[in-house]
C-alpha cells in the first residue's frame, strides 16, 4: 500500500537544461520544504492556496510554477519532493554535486545500497531529526535529490518506488 501510496504522487520532475534557467532562478529545498509549502501540509490546504494543480494531463498532482518539484503525498499529507536542477540545498547540494560534497557538509550520513541486479542507483540518508535528503548517485555525482521526512524517503529508497 505504501509503495502504491508513493507511487501515485506527483510527475517526475522535468524542469530545463541546467545551461538553459536563467541566471539567479536557483531555489532553496530545506528539511522545512520550500518558500511556502512545507511538509505535513495537506493536499486541500495546498489546492486552496493555488499552489498544488490536481487539472493537469501528468501521473499526479503538481505544483504550480514549480516544474521541478514533484509532491509526494501519503494520506493527504505532503510527506516528500523529488527535485530537480536548479533546486539546491541550503549547502549547494543538488543534481551534479560530488558525492564526497554530501560527505563534507551533513554529520548524519548514512549510505544505502541499490539491490544487485537493479536499474536503480544507491543513495546516501542525510538525516536530522525526522527529517531528512535523499541523495540518490551513480558512486561519482548526485542525480536525484528528494527531502522529507525521513523515514519516508529511507522508505521510498527500500520499496524502489518513484514519484510515478
Amino acid at each position: 500500500m505504501t509503495a502504491a501510496s508513493i507511487a501515485g504522487s506527483g510527475a517526475p520532475p522535468t524542469g530545463p537544461l541546467p545551461g538553459s534557467r536563467p541566471a539567479g532562478s536557483v531555489e532553496i529545498i530545506d528539511l522545512n520544504g520550500l518558500r511556502n509549502i512545507e511538509f505535513g501540509d495537506t493536499e486541500d490546504e495546498l489546492t486552496r492556496r493555488g499552489i498544488l494543480r490536481t487539472d493537469l494531463d501528468a501521473c499526479g498532482p503538481v505544483l504550480a510554477g514549480l516544474d521541478t518539484v514533484s509532491p509526494v503525498f501519503v494520506e493527504d499529507k505532503l510527506v516528500l519532493l523529488w527535485v530537480a536542477d536548479p533546486m539546491r540545498t541550503p549547502e549547494g547540494i543538488t543534481a551534479g554535486s560530488p558525492v564526497d560534497e554530501v560527505w563534507s557538509h551533513y554529520s548524519s550520513v548514512t549510505r544505502l545500497r541499490a539491490p544487485q541486479g537493479t536499474y536503480r542507483l544507491d543513495g546516501l540518508l542525510a538525516r536530522n531529526g525526522d527529517r531528512g535528503y535523499l541523495f540518490l548517485h551513480d558512486g561519482h555525482t548526485v542525480r536525484k535529490t528528494i527531502a522529507g521526512y525521513a523515514d519516508w524517503a529511507r522508505r521510498l529508497f527500500d520499496e524502489g518506488a518513484g514519484p510515478c
